[in-house]
């Protein structure tokens, strides 16, 4: 079957993402917009809009024309915003970078997306100079000072209006944002105006679900690189007028104390997060009343991490469900509290359509059966840069996009995640989900954290092992044996190493593929 939202379709505006974002700033007027989290620099509704406009100018001004594409390597800092829609206002195209990639890492990018100028910060400068080598790049910008770039302050000097730029929104680029989709490196993928807006349009009306509005604050500490970060806080946040409070690196007391001392009312979060607000005792230093609500995204959370959230919290946790190739977002959860299920991903939003696919016959599966989720509508990309074979091995010929994600329906059409397609365990030929037995191991009180992985075993193809990071003493007989208890035999934990912390992306997704690495290399034989 086709699963669609329970609410009706909408019409998406024919507007550029500027246009959407800044349509209600001057009423805003002076409300502090962004807010830089370590100094508590304030940037107004008013101010940005005008500091948008003058850097719009200022790049015209240096050549910088439609078509043309511009590199933000830097953390989430206030000027983030700035350069974005300033960019997208004179259709420009924003790649946005991983502030954590290294020379090498951020070279390919350049390569790839081939843009005019970069901006980033001092700290970060070597590094950018470095991987800019023999790239399109012309110029370098850095947020304040540094011997080797121009300050962007000079692109803030122009006196004169931008031009007035002819954008086609579902046709011109906004966003190359990198992503590895199903399989294989990074690949630019082409974001329009049209992708955006409708991304925002849609969460905006899903009646059982309420997001930031202009009374919240929030804390932005995930990457605004990140199609998270871009959606939630660079476009969606803004355009409600709700405060934005930039943390350029997360750290867990930091984050703690900045809920307390900005009133933060909306906790966009992501699994990881979550698990520390429900586990960690530091959490119960600090005063996080005016949390109203809290949205993970970027990973699944499993059912006893959203359970403990929300009894140590006593504030509603519901989940989205998307990827950098669909612009976000495609399934929302309720937050009403007749619908709420925190360890769902939620519906199928408007003006979108979804299906689960069994991969091996191809057959739609009903309620309750697995399968890989298949998406369709106007939040699908345009397609990836340069790639027109990995585009055609993602979206079909029918519009449908394949999101690499096993997952299915429950009868109210709730969607779960169960995990990656390409991450699935291979025990004699059943399927185990990684995910799901991490989803076992948090809920042991003495486990802190936790990744599953793949090895090779001789008579089964492959079994779970289990990278544990400990909260307090257990052995991995006790581990082994708690899984044992929850599981068909199948899924059973066959080995456990017990580490001090496991590696994550900038978005808080497990890096299963570093792990993975380590344990074939310590497989590969010794040279004698």
């Amino acid at each position: 079957m086709i699963y669609r939202s329970p609410h009706p379709d909408i019409p998406i505006p024919d507007r550029t993402v500027p246009g959407l974002v800044f349509s209600n700033a001057a009423t805003y007027g002076d409300k502090p917009a962004l807010v830089d989290g370590p100094t508590g620099r304030t940037i107004t509704y008013n101010h940005l809009v005008a500091l948008t406009r003058r850097l719009a100018a200022g790049l015209s001004e240096r050549g910088f024309k439609k078509g043309d594409c511009l590199a933000l390597y830097s953390p989430n800092v206030p000027e983030y915003p700035v350069v974005f829609h300033g960019v997208a206002s004179i259709g420009g195209i924003v790649t946005t970078v991983n502030p954590l990639y290294t020379a090498g890492e951020l070279h390919q990018q350049l390569l790839d997306s081939k843009p005019k100028y970069l901006v980033t910060i001092p700290q970060f400068l070597a590094t950018a100079q470095e991987a800019a080598k023999d790239t399109s790049v012309a110029e370098m910008f850095v947020f304040g000072q540094a011997e080797g770039a121009t300050p962007f302050a000079a692109l803030l000097t122009s006196d004169v209006a931008p031009p007035d730029v002819t954008i086609n929104p579902r046709e011109d680029l906004i966003a190359l944002p990198y992503s590895s989709g199903t399989t294989g490196l990074p690949k630019g993928v082409m974001l329009t105006h049209h992708n955006l807006v409708a991304e925002c349009s849609v969460i905006d009306v899903a009646p059982d679900t309420e997001f930031p509005r202009y009374d919240d604050v929030v804390i932005a500490f995930l990457p605004f690189f990140h199609i998270y970060g871009i959606v939630a806080f660079l476009n969606f946040c803004l355009w409600k007028g709700a405060t934005v409070i930039t943390m350029p690196r997360f750290d867990l007391e930091q984050y703690l104390a900045m809920v307390q001392n900005h009133k933060v009312t909306y906790l966009h979060i992501v699994p990881p997060v979550a698990l520390a607000m429900a586990k960690h005792p530091i959490v119960d230093k600090y005063d996080l009343s005016s949390a109203r609500l809290a949205l993970s995204a970027a990973a699944p959370l499993g059912e006893s991490v959203a359970q403990a959230f929300m009894a140590r919290l006593g504030i509603p946790i519901f989940q989205a469900y998307g990827m950098t190739e669909v612009s976000g977002a495609t399934h929302l959860g309720a937050t009403t509290p007749d619908k709420l299920k925190p360890h769902s991903a939620g519906r199928v939003l408007p003006n979108t359509e979804c299906k689960v696919v069994d991969l091996p016959t191809g057959n739609l599966m009903g309620p309750g059966e697995q399968g890989e989720i298949w998406v369709r509508g106007p939040l699908i990309m345009k397609g990836y840069l340069g790639r027109p074979d990995a585009t055609r091995n993602t979206i079909d010929a029918d519009g449908w996009l394949r999101t690499g994600d096993i997952g299915y329906a429950d009868e109210d059409g709730d969607f779960f995640i169960v995990d990656r397609s390409k991450e699935l365990i291979k025990y004699k030929g059943l399927q185990i989900a990684p995910a799901e037995l991490e989803a076992v191991l948090l809920a042991h009180p003495a486990i802190a954290d936790v990744a599953v992985i793949p090895i090779r075993d001789e008579e089964a193809g492959e079994v779970p092992k289990a990278f544990i990071v400990r909260k307090s003493d257990v052995t991995a007989e006790d581990v082994q044996a708690f899984v044992a208890a929850r599981v068909a035999p199948h899924k059973k934990i066959r080995q456990v190493e017990f580490v001090d912390a496991i590696p994550k992306s900038a978005s808080g997704k497990i890096l299963r593929r570093v792990l993975i690495e380590q344990e074939r290399a310590k497989e590969a034989p010794k040279a004698v």
